[in-house]
């Protein structure tokens, strides 16, 4: 559940940045956000990994998803699909600690949560198709 909860941090902070548009005060971001969720110290490592290895590949990740959701302009998206999106492409792709499965049943419980009643189904087919195959 802690790792959740990192995960579900970490989609607060990219979320505030993208909505803002700031990046100078990541580091109060961050602090703000896993003290209001209560995010222990060893947890808070994972959010700050997530968080900043995501921003260094939004790019390269925001053209996967736009490659992958033809009928979709990254920017008409709902805010929560595609930060959470971005979060767990980084963390399918770049974070070799976490089986791609783990990640995108992560994805599909915090889209639950914190997006439309869309966003769960929306979110599993844009990741299901850039999930490795022997993920599968």
């Amino acid at each position: 559940m802690s790792r959740r909860l990192a995960r579900e941090t970490a989609l607060q902070v990219l979320f505030q940045l993208d909505v803002t548009g700031e990046n100078e005060s990541l580091e109060k971001v961050i602090e703000h956000w896993t003290e209001e969720f209560v995010v222990s110290e060893k947890y808070k490592n994972f959010t700050i990994e997530l968080v900043e290895g995501t921003l260094h590949h939004k790019e390269e990740i925001d053209k996967m998803i736009s490659k992958t959701a033809h009928e979709w302009a990254l920017d008409r998206m709902n805010g929560v699909d595609r930060n959470l999106m971005r979060l767990a492409i980084y963390e399918m792709l770049y974070y070799a600690d976490t089986p791609q499965r783990v990640t995108l049943n992560e994805a599909i419980e915090i889209a639950k949560k914190f997006g439309s009643a869309e966003s769960a189904k929306f979110i599993n087919g844009i990741l299901d198709k850039l999930m490795d195959s022997d993920e599968k």
